[in-house]
């Protein structure tokens, strides 16, 4: 969304509310239901703008742990002050990026940075629940769902000539 901060430069009003749909970067694996939800609003205080953002997003995915279904809904806070163009230097921005949203005239563009900002704010792993105990590695049935018969004690494969060997003495 290109939004005209116009008439905050001016004056003219003290505060601009923002409200739009944004349309996030796919991620692998996650399916996002709708578009994100992004309310706020840009104000000035004296000169001093501030933009202050709130976007939710619904997503779809997997349990990384046990590949259960999970979804909910992904929040983030962006708040940058508005600056314009010229006010400060390239190095003042790379070294501030996440600070500073930047004024072409009067038009203000912050899908780029919001943008980026959800998708490095995204949970790299979904779980259905923070303490998923995943799945057995051998039958793959889902831990919550309770124990299977499946043996926990591995044999080192480096050491399973000896297993054979203890197995003929008991034998004898």
């Amino acid at each position: 969304m290109i939004l005209d901060a116009g008439p905050l430069l001016r004056g003219e009003v003290g505060r601009i509310d923002i409200d739009y749909m944004l349309s996030p970067t796919a991620l692998d694996g996650i399916v996002f239901d709708t578009d994100a939800h992004v309310v706020g609003s840009l104000t000035d205080n004296a000169g001093y703008m501030r933009l202050r953002l709130k976007a939710e997003l619904e997503y779809r995915g997997e349990c990384a742990r046990c590949l259960a279904p999970v979804s909910g809904v992904f929040s983030l806070d962006f708040e940058r002050t508005v600056v314009a163009e010229g006010t400060l230097t390239d190095e003042q921005l790379e070294e501030h990026f996440d600070e500073y949203v930047v004024l072409d005239g009067s038009m203000l563009d912050v899908d780029e940075q919001l943008g980026e900002e959800l998708i490095l704010g995204f949970p790299n792993k979904l779980l259905c629940t923070e303490d998923c105990p995943g799945m057995c590695p051998v039958c793959g049935k889902p831990r919550r769902e309770g124990t299977c018969s499946c043996t926990t004690k591995e044999i080192d494969p480096r050491l399973a000539v000896l297993k054979t060997f203890f197995d003929e003495d008991k034998n004898n």
